[in-house]
């Protein structure tokens, strides 16, 4: 099967690491492209100036630590990607993305970095399988 796009949502763990090297694997073999989201926590919007504009660019910062941890290895190969941040709920925020870009699949780690560190599948990947229109695949 031919992936014309793959969204890949990443956070600091291994699983990411190993889903964003099986998508390089993918879309190297298929000439599709990769999209690597992060997705922060959304800042909340009472914490009035200056302290909600240091809370955008703390997350920033470090959303574009880890994007750019994720996507080193894909620098030697011949793998067209970009990368997106975004603020929010991560499920309903990949599910967004993967519709707005016209994504043929999502590839998730089966256990990211959340608050409970997941169970047996992480939560997030748990929410996405069930709500996202297009395929997903769990890597471990």
């Amino acid at each position: 099967m031919i992936f014309n796009k793959i969204l890949i949502p990443v956070d600091d763990s291994k699983h990411s690491e190993s889903a964003v090297s099986y998508g390089a694997s993918l879309a190297e073999m298929s000439g599709g492209k990769l999209i690597i989201l992060h997705c922060h926590r959304p800042v909340p919007t009472g914490l009035g100036e200056p302290n909600f504009q240091k809370a955008i660019d703390d997350a920033t910062r470090e959303s574009y630590a880890i994007l750019e941890s994720k996507t080193a290895m894909l620098k030697d190969k011949s793998v067209d990607y970009e990368e997106k941040i975004i603020g929010g709920s991560t499920a309903k925020s990949v599910k967004t993305v993967a519709e707005t870009e016209g994504c043929d699949l999502i590839i998730m780690g089966s256990k990211g970095k959340s608050d409970l560190e997941g169970l047996v599948v992480g939560s997030v990947t748990h929410k996405v399988l069930h709500i996202a229109e297009c395929p997903v695949l769990v890597i471990k």
